[in-house]
C-alpha cells in the first residue's frame, strides 16, 4: 500500500479560496484539481458506457447514478443555499454526457464479481475528468468496481437550485485509489433483529465502505436459518418473524456485492453461543448459570463446551455449511470474551479434560485448529478478535486475520505476532458507546463515552508500529453492537460517524503526510449528512444548521 501518495492539487488564483461548501468530496481523492467555472447539467444529460457485454449491475450502477443526480437536489451549505449562483447560471456551460470505459485489453466483470475477490487484488481506482467547456465527461477504470466508486464520486460533485443542477468546480480532474484494501462496517443483528429493509438502507449509505462485517449471531438470538440445522433458528430466534432465511441472506448478499460490497459473516464461537443450548442442551456449559457476570461478559450464561470432540465436530459442520453459501473470502468465527469459569465446574468438560489429558487451552486449540481447518478447506479465510491471538497459547493459521477491539494499544502485539490486522478499536470505533448502561438495577453504570465522529477521525490506524509491519494493517472499521439499537434509532447512531473511518482507510492522511485534520474535514461531513438525508438516511446533525451553513463558525476559537 502506497501512504505516501496523498496529493490534492486545487486550483486556487493568487489569494482568491474557492468558494465554501464546494469541496465536498468525501473521501478525499488522492489527487485532485479544480477550477472556478460555473458548469451545469443539461435537462437531457446522460450516462455513455462505451463497454462491450456490459455487466447487468454496472448498468444499474449508472441509473442509480442517474436517479441521484435528478434527485438529491441538494443545496449547497452556504447562507441562501446557492442563491448567490444564480448570477453564473446564465453564461455557463452545459455538460450533456459522462463517458464510462475500461483499460483496453482488462477482462469485463460484474461489480458484483469484483467486490468479492481477495483483499489487495480488487481494482478500486479510477479517473474521473469533468471539462469546461461542455464537452463530455469521462470515467475510466480499470474494473467496474473502479467505475462504481467513480459514480459515487461523481454524483457528489454538483448541488441543486432554482431547477439547474450545477457544480462551480470545472474544469475538474480526479485521481483516486485506496489506502488500505478494507474498509469495513459491522451489524449485530443479533440483540436486536434488523429487516432486510434496514439492512438494505444501510447499504446504500455504505459509500467507500466495502465489507459488510455481519455479526449475525449471539448468546441472545439465533435468527439465521441453516439448512442443515433448522432447529437453531426455529429454537434460537426471537420469532418466526425475525429470522433471516437462506434467501433473506441471498438477498442482502447480492444486494451489497452490486453496490461493492463484500459481506463477511461472523458466527462467534466457542463463546457467545449460550443461546445454542435452546437447540443442543447437551453442548453448551454454565447455561444461563447465576450470576451470570461471573460466568459470561453479559447475560445469558453459556459458552460451547469445545472441549467435547461432538461438539467441535459439530461447530465445524455448522460454521462451512455456511460459509459455503457465500461468496466471500472471509469469514469470522468470533473468539472474544471466552469466560474459564464457565468451564471449571462443568462435568462433562472436567471430565473430558481428565479423561484425554488436555487442559482448557490445548483443548481450545484442538477446537480452533479443527474448525479453522474446515473453513479453510473450503478456500475461507478465518478472522478472530483480539484475545485468540493474545490470550491464548494456541496455534492459528498465518492466514488468519485479526480484529483489534479492546483497545488500540493492542494493535502493536498482535502484528508482532505477524498477524494481520483489522482495526476496531472500542476506544476510537464502537458506535454503541455512549448510550448509558442498559444492565439492570445499575443505575450509576456507564457503556463508556460516546465515540464522536471528529474523536474516530482522529485516529491514526499505523501508531506505534514499525514502517515493516505498516503492511500487516489491512484496513478498519466501526461497528454497532445493537443491546440499545435496532431499525428505530439504526441510522442516527450510524451516520454519518461512520464515514469518518471509510475516509481513514480510503485517504489514509493529509496531503501532507499529517494526520487527517477535524477542522477541514467538518465541513465536508456536514456535505455529506445533509445529502443522505436528501436520499432517505436518517442521519443525525452534527452541529446547528447556523453552522452547517457557515464552515468554522462554529469552531471552539472562532
Amino acid at each position: 500500500m502506497a501512504f505516501s501518495r496523498y496529493l490534492i492539487n486545487l486550483t486556487l488564483i493568487a489569494g482568491y479560496l474557492l468558494p465554501s461548501g464546494v469541496q465536498a468530496l468525501w473521501p478525499i481523492p488522492t489527487t485532485l484539481e479544480t477550477g472556478l467555472t460555473t458548469l451545469k447539467i443539461s435537462p437531457a444529460f446522460y450516462f455513455d458506457v462505451e463497454i462491450e457485454g456490459a455487466p447487468s449491475d454496472l448498468r444499474d450502477a449508472v441509473a442509480q447514478s442517474q436517479y441521484y443526480l435528478e434527485n438529491d437536489k441538494l443545496g449547497r451549505l452556504v447562507v441562501g443555499r446557492g442563491a448567490n449562483d444564480t448570477t453564473a447560471f446564465a453564461t455557463a456551460m452545459t455538460l450533456s454526457k459522462l463517458t464510462l470505459s475500461l483499460t483496453s485489453g482488462v477482462a469485463v466483470e460484474p461489480i458484483s464479481s469484483e467486490a468479492v475477490k481477495p483483499l489487495g487484488t480488487r481494482s478500486e481506482e479510477y479517473a474521473l475528468r469533468i471539462p469546461a467547456d461542455g464537452s463530455a465527461a469521462t470515467l475510466t477504470a480499470n474494473s467496474t468496481l473502479g467505475l462504481y466508486r467513480g459514480l459515487t464520486t461523481f454524483n457528489q460533485l454538483f448541488y441543486y437550485y432554482g431547477g439547474v443542477t450545477y457544480t462551480l468546480l470545472a474544469p475538474i480532474s480526479i485521481k483516486d485509489t485506496p489506502a488500505y484494501p478494507f474498509r469495513g462496517l459491522g451489524l449485530d443483528t443479533s440483540r436486536h433483529y434488523y429487516p432486510v429493509s434496514d439492512i438494505q438502507r444501510t447499504l446504500d449509505a455504505m459509500s467507500w465502505i466495502n465489507t459488510f462485517h455481519w455479526h449475525i449471531t449471539d448468546s441472545q438470538s439465533f435468527p439465521l436459518e441453516v439448512a442443515q440445522y433448522p432447529e437453531l433458528a426455529i429454537n434460537g430466534a426471537y420469532s418466526p418473524q425475525e429470522v433471516y432465511t437462506a434467501s433473506d441472506v441471498q438477498y442482502i448478499v447480492e444486494y451489497a456485492a452490486a453496490r461493492g460490497i463484500d459481506v463477511m459473516m461472523e458466527i462467534d464461537t466457542p463463546g457467545h453461543t449460550a443461546i445454542m443450548a435452546a437447540a443442543y442442551p447437551g453442548y453448551v456449559a454454565c447455561f444461563e448459570a447465576s450470576p451470570w457476570a461471573f460466568f459470561s461478559g453479559e447475560p445469558p450464561a453459556g459458552q460451547l463446551r469445545f472441549a467435547l470432540p461432538e461438539v467441535t465436530n459439530f461447530t465445524a459442520s455448522l460454521l462451512t455449511n455456511i460459509a459455503k453459501t457465500l461468496p466471500s473470502h472471509y469469514f469470522s468465527t468470533g473468539g472474544d470474551e471466552i469466560n474459564k469459569n464457565c468451564y471449571a465446574d462443568d462435568d462433562p468438560t472436567q471430565q473430558q479434560l481428565k479423561r484425554t489429558g488436555m487442559t482448557l487451552t490445548s483443548a481450545l486449540d484442538t477446537f480452533t485448529q479443527t474448525t479453522h481447518g474446515a473453513l479453510i478447506a473450503q478456500g475461507k479465510t478465518p478472522v478472530v478478535w483480539e484475545e485468540m491471538a493474545l490470550d491464548w497459547n494456541i496455534t492459528l493459521s498465518n492466514e488468519t486475520i485479526v480484529m483489534v477491539w479492546i483497545s488500540s494499544a493492542d494493535a502493536a502485539a498482535v502484528v508482532e505476532k505477524g498477524f494481520r490486522i483489522i482495526q476496531a478499536p472500542s476506544d476510537y470505533f464502537y458506535l454503541d458507546s455512549g448510550a448509558g448502561e442498559w444492565l439492570g438495577d445499575n443505575p450509576t453504570g456507564s457503556s463508556g463515552p460516546f465515540r464522536t465522529w471528529s474523536e474516530a477521525y482522529t485516529f491514526d490506524p499505523l501508531a506505534n508500529l514499525t514502517e515493516a509491519q505498516y503492511q500487516l494493517v489491512l484496513g478498519g472499521e466501526q461497528i454497532l453492537w445493537s443491546e440499545q439499537s435496532g431499525p428505530q434509532n439504526v441510522d442516527p447512531i450510524v451516520w454519518p460517524r461512520a464515514a469518518s473511518s471509510a475516509e481513514i482507510f480510503w485517504s489514509g492522511k493529509q496531503p501532507t503526510g499529517a494526520a487527517l485534520n477535524v477542522t477541514e474535514a467538518l465541513p465536508r461531513l456536514h456535505d455529506v449528512r445533509y445529502r443522505m438525508v436528501q436520499r432517505g438516511v436518517n442521519a443525525i446533525p452534527l452541529q446547528p444548521q447556523w453552522c452547517a451553513l457557515r464552515p468554522d463558525a462554529c469552531d471552539i476559537y472562532a
